[in-house]
């Protein structure tokens, strides 16, 4: 199975959804946007919080790819805005506990 980053970095998106959503992620607050996703009172880990969102977002795909009528476009940019503030704060959190080698 692919790691967490691996996956997110595979998804393939249309270019204007991509761009909203790396406007949004620039001032991504994860107190202010996980409760109103993922239900308040929630409060997980970054990896099983990114799994949950990566869910949440396959099955927004899906509606807007079967053109269905209870898709929003403003609800697929915020799920992606997570799902990149969610990946930036994996990163920074890989780099900071990954050893430090010396040559």
């Amino acid at each position: 199975m692919q790691d967490l980053l691996t996956q997110i970095s595979d998804l393939r998106r249309p270019r204007l959804l991509i761009r909203a959503a790396r406007i949004g992620a620039q001032t991504y607050r994860r107190e202010a946007r996980l409760p109103r996703l993922l239900g308040y009172g929630v409060t997980l880990r970054i990896g099983p919080t990114l799994m949950k969102l990566m869910a949440l977002e396959a099955d927004m795909n899906d509606k807007r790819e079967d053109g269905d009528a209870g898709y929003s476009i403003a609800a697929h940019v915020d799920l992606l805005i997570a799902i990149m503030g969610e990946s930036q704060l994996l990163r920074a959190q890989t780099q900071a506990v990954a050893p430090i080698q010396i040559t």
